[in-house]
């Protein structure tokens, strides 16, 4: 056993000070190897663990923290900040039980701290609403909110003076599209029955749909692929006005993560939403991660529908985003899905084409639809727990098994923000796009996106944020921004 020494004590404190800096920087990633080193000279200052803990939370690296919380607690079973990470990182993960425990712990530790006593009662309120609504389903059969609508009894006062869908087709035109973008970008929001009535369109459009989508390029023209791009509508419409609007030449394929995080993820959703009706063979949209309750509820956008429409359109889009398909597949030569592969080989696509996704609604944390979702590749041969907490980390030799297995030539995902907006690894096999530039206001990234062309030439594109409205992320997520490091 290594004793240590006063001088080694000091060397691990100067080591720390150094990844402080980094943190300060946002130079996540190399605070992390600093931290590591501190420990490895001090393994028994609980702080360091919880410093490392805190960037793996702004690197979304949650299943990390979560085991660094746990080693601070080893070391010093009373540092309340250990609980605190701990309870960050599982209420990223929606595991509100779990975090209700170190929240409770931190408050009665700390029984003046309004802030730490106010994440309590939020959590604790949560909790409660989820054993409630579980109990519900229990004694009866659940009954879509969709059947509880009424649009004839919507009136649209004489006061609106923003775009309208036809009362005759009901239906969405090009005409409509441009009227609520404009309003959007004047921070306007639609009537609500305009709203209701593209949901529920778009919820009984997808519900007819498998959980694979064929994707073909339009004949002399392009298929554009993008990654998450999570609220942010004035980067999100920027895409359009750089790279093209959707039209029957031009289409588009969203692979997750409309929402969370940025505040205007109502406007991003509607738009999308819209053009899939407008363009249905042109326009694909794809379920990620943050298409799920869990993470509508910590990440802003169950807060900001309930605050620009109701409780009852947050339910629509939850039950709406179940139906959401989860895989593409274009040209029958690129395998595209948020996340990424599985914890097992030779999963077919007929397997992922005939998920029943709807039945099961949210995606737990295992099984095929989780790791769709959830998993990310890594440079190392094989499978390890993902670094988040669900899914896997998947490494070259799983994605040349997966592909060969089914005949394909590539894999597109997203889920992942990336310096430069995309990164192409195992081989040139596997492609990450992410299309939110500097995600959160914070981290300082380019967006990305890739066109396709007939022909099956990849082009990727990069482009910077452009500016918005001063509101700022995750204005929706009531007391669990503070919680989370934003």
């Amino acid at each position: 056993m290594t004793v240590i020494t006063e001088e080694l004590k000091a060397k691990a404190e100067q080591i720390k000070n150094e990844a402080n800096v980094l943190f300060k920087d946002k130079k996540f990633p190399a605070a992390i190897e600093k931290y590591t080193e501190a420990i490895e000279v001090n393994p028994d200052v609980a702080s360091y663990y919880t410093n490392r803990a805190f960037c793996h939370l702004k690197l979304e690296s949650y299943g990390y923290a979560i085991a660094d919380s746990d080693k601070a607690l080893v070391v010093d079973p009373n540092f309340t900040k250990a609980n605190y990470r701990r309870a960050s990182a599982n209420m990223a993960l929606g595991d509100f039980k779990a975090a209700l425990k170190d929240l409770k712990i931190v408050s009665k530790r700390a029984p003046a701290d309004k802030d730490a006593k106010a994440k309590f009662d939020e959590c604790a309120k949560i909790v409660r609403r989820i054993e409630f609504e579980k109990a519900i389903e229990h004694d009866e059969v659940k009954r879509s909110v969709a059947d509880s609508i009424e649009l004839d009894a919507i009136k649209v006062e004489s006061s609106y003076n923003g775009p309208k869908i036809n009362e005759e087709t009901k239906k969405v035109d090009l005409e409509f599209i441009k009227g609520m973008i404009k309003r959007f970008k004047e921070e306007k929001m639609i009537h609500r029955k305009y709203a209701f009535m593209i949901v529920l369109a778009i919820r009984e459009y997808m519900l007819e749909a498998p959980s694979l989508i064929d994707v073909k390029v339009p004949k002399d023209g392009k298929l554009t692929v993008c990654g998450d791009v999570h609220g942010q509508f004035y980067d999100f419409i920027n895409i359009f006005e750089t790279n093209g609007y959707p039209s029957e030449k031009h289409a588009y394929l969203f692979n997750g993560d409309f929402v969370d995080r940025g505040s205007f993820s109502v406007e991003v959703i509607l738009t999308l939403f819209s053009y899939k009706l407008l363009y249905p063979e042109q326009v694909f949209l794809a379920r990620g991660n943050h298409e799920t309750d869990n993470m509508n509820k910590v990440y802003g956008f169950e807060g900001e529908v309930k605050a620009k429409f109701s409780d009852m359109m947050f339910k629509l889009f939850s039950e709406t985003f179940n139906a959401l398909p989860l895989s593409h597949l274009i040209e029958n030569k690129i395998f595209v899905t948020h996340g990424g592969l599985f914890s097992r080989d030779g999963v077919t696509l007929d397997e992922i084409r005939k998920i029943d996704r709807i039945t099961q609604g949210q995606p737990g944390s295992d099984g095929l639809m989780c790791e769709l979702l959830w998993s990310d590749p890594q440079p190392e041969m094989g499978r390890v727990p993902n670094k988040r907490g669900v899914g896997i980390q998947f490494g070259p030799d799983v994605t040349k098994n997966f592909l060969e297995t089914n005949g394909l030539d590539m894999i597109i995902r997203s889920h992942e923000v990336k310096e430069e907006g995309y990164v192409i690894e195992h081989d040139g096999k596997c492609v990450t796009v992410f299309s939110a530039p500097n995600y959160c206001d914070t981290v300082g990234n380019k967006g990305a996106l890739i066109n396709i062309t007939p022909d099956m030439k990849l082009d990727y594109v990069t482009f910077s944020a452009v500016p918005h409205p001063s509101v700022k992320p995750m204005q929706y997520a009531s007391q669990f921004s503070g919680l989370l490091g934003m």
